[in-house]
């Protein structure tokens, strides 16, 4: 079994969904949720960690799933990602008032209050040591914001996916539903499609695969659960080829 190996990884690419931000409301911002994961950023920044980051926008709105479907996709779509880049200009601002550097780039040309994304800018933003806000998704439609944080991760080479979710990581079958079911500690993309686990959406997980990006699920609901998720092999499920 391949298990993560934390000393290789240096440059990570954080995604959460915007619904983490919302906390039990399910809808905008829980202030303590976003303080606890800008706590938790900060603790990986300290140790010299480069850290870009991909949020999602279902906090706010999410793109194509209206309840409505006659409505055009593409706007809806548009929408969602407009949501991210809120997402990002709050918890960026959050931590420029820690006094940890954040900068946001933006893949829609939003340049009155995000820097537009180029792969070459983002790179330099974290060679510098800036907590680096990737948003506005892919700046396409039909396109999710895991794809999105996949296509950031391979284009600017980093080691690793931490995808942080509400559960601990990826099991045989519903943990809910069935008691009996397995956690899995390592998988590979071959299994993870083999076994249908719902890794990411398969356009995020096929790209991650073309390109041997490795992906970890880990719980990012308590203090600490990202850097424990970086540091550790014992947290979350390991995606590698």
């Amino acid at each position: 079994m391949v298990v993560y190996q934390p000393e290789k990884m240096h440059r990570i690419m954080l995604k959460l969904s915007g619904e983490m931000l919302a906390g039990e409301k399910g809808y905008g911002f829980d202030d303590e949720v976003i303080d606890r994961i800008t706590e938790d950023i900060i603790d990986l920044r300290k140790m010299g960690y480069s850290l870009a980051v991909v949020l999602g926008g279902g906090n706010i709105f999410r793109g194509g799933t209206w309840k409505n479907q006659s409505l055009n996709r593409v706007v809806l779509d548009n929408i969602g990602m407009l949501a991210t880049i809120q997402n990002a200009l709050y918890l960026a601002e959050i931590l420029n008032k820690k006094n940890y550097p954040a900068e946001v780039y933006s893949a829609i040309d939003a340049d009155k209050i995000a820097k537009f994304y180029t792969p070459s800018r983002a790179r330099n933003a974290l060679q510098e040591g800036r907590i680096t806000f990737l948003c506005g998704g892919t700046g396409n439609p039909f396109f999710t914001t895991d794809t999105a944080a996949v296509l950031r991760a391979v284009e600017l080479e980093l080691d690793v996916v931490l995808k942080g979710t509400k559960v601990d990581g990826l099991y045989t079958d519903d943990p809910k539903k069935n008691p009996q079911a397995e956690f899995i500690r390592s998988a590979t993309y071959q299994q993870c499609i083999e076994q249908k686990l719902g890794v990411m959406d398969m356009t995020a997980f096929s790209l991650a695969q073309e390109f041997a990006m490795p992906i970890k699920i880990f719980n990012v609901t308590s203090r600490g659960s990202i850097k424990a998720a970086a540091l550790s092999s014992d947290i979350g499920t390991f995606i590698h080829p």
